[in-house]
């Protein structure tokens, strides 16, 4: 995707080939910063506090992650050593374990002296997996995009509703979610994308507001309350999210409030789509609200909000009394039943057990 007309991406092996580039997103969307990584504990770091997320890209961070602690030490305590420190930076994230378990298979029953190339190679090859897997996404949902563009009067625009970032800042490129939105731009059709805040961490705001401000896609940002009223008035044509995890039944587990969404949208006969890469499905859960761990994180998300003041600070304020406490549940669960769709790099498919298993039985 493009930043101001210059294609980038969110994470690349640095020209001295030794580090790993990033753009950190904690700093977004008011500084725009580059970071390298260099090591297993600073990649660990970067999926941990955020600086890189997004289910996609934190498997592709993590794959890096490894060829980081390998290029330092291939011993298997090594290798053990970096796929336990990396699986515990982010639980509900299931793109986290299957790439890892990719660099595993890739460097386990290797001589050590390959197992740095091995592992580069692998997280290579994850990273532009993940960028075609996205590209064909995008092509999926463009087609319902255009259906409905084609029922609009006089080319009216085509609204589309997001929750969260599940854009080229959440992937290596393109995103999963606005990967139809980009190519709808792209091709001309008139589109606009209402952009949820996304409270805790703001990351429609301060993330999908800014890129697709930077690839010059209208939005507009409204509260995270918003979305219901919008869809009973007819300002929303059709819904889609990202997703951290899916279940083999079809459940969606997404950044929180997502199933509020879902609700609104099901009252509303309004089409919700979730758009995900096959590496998030998890053939292993079944009921997505009783087995999916939940990610509490820090009540400082809530309690704190950063922006930057009218003369050009960036401050972090206390938005919450003292002493109230606070809770952060960072997902919720989506049950299929309230689901259109599910958009991948094989269809659009129903989000049952069935259409899931026909479509990557490979992976089931």
């Amino acid at each position: 995707m493009k930043i101001d007309g210059k294609a980038t991406r969110t994470i690349w092996v640095e020209a001295d080939g030794a580090t790993v580039g990033i753009i950190d997103q904690t700093l977004l969307p008011h500084r725009f910063v580059a970071a390298k990584l260099a090591t297993l504990d600073e990649a660990a770091h970067a999926i941990k506090s955020m600086q890189v997320r997004g289910a996609p890209l934190i498997g592709a961070a993590a794959a890096y992650g490894m060829w980081l602690a390998l290029k330092a030490d291939a011993s298997d305590e090594a290798l053990g050593h970096a796929y336990t420190v990396l699986h515990a930076t982010r639980p509900t994230a299931i793109n986290l374990k299957w790439a890892l378990d990719e660099m595993m298979a890739a460097v386990r029953n290797r001589p050590r002296a390959e197992r740095a190339l091995a592992a580069l190679t692998r997280a290579n090859e994850i990273a532009e997996e993940d960028v075609a897997i996205n590209q064909a996404i995008g092509r999926n949902g463009l087609k319902l995009i255009e259906a409905i563009a084609a029922q609009k009067k006089n080319g009216a625009c085509v609204n589309v509703l997001t929750h969260c970032n599940a854009g080229w800042l959440a992937t290596v490129d393109w995103g999963t979610a606005t990967a139809p939105i980009y190519m709808a731009h792209d091709k001309g059709l008139p589109i606009h994308v209402f952009a949820d805040e996304t409270r805790p961490r703001n990351q429609g705001a301060s993330l999908t507001a800014w890129e697709l401000n930077k690839h010059g896609v209208a939005h507009t940002v409204i509260p995270d309350n918003t979305g219901g009223h919008l869809m009973q008035h007819g300002l929303v044509d059709l819904v889609i999210v990202g997703t951290d995890r899916v279940t083999a039944q079809g459940d969606v587990c997404n950044k929180i409030g997502t199933y509020l969404k879902a609700l609104a949208a099901a009252d509303n006969n309004v089409p919700f789509y979730v758009a995900l890469p096959s590496p998030t499905i998890d053939f292993t859960v079944s009921d997505g609200v009783a087995e999916i761990p939940i990610e509490q994180r820090g009540p400082e998300e809530v309690a704190m909000m950063t922006g930057k003041t009218l003369d050009g600070r960036i401050e972090t304020v206390q938005v919450v009394p003292d002493g109230s406490p606070v809770a952060n549940y960072a997902f919720d669960v989506t049950p299929a039943r309230l689901v259109t769709g599910l958009i991948t790099e094989r269809g659009v498919l129903k989000p049952d057990r069935a259409a899931l298993k026909a479509a990557f039985p490979e992976r089931a």
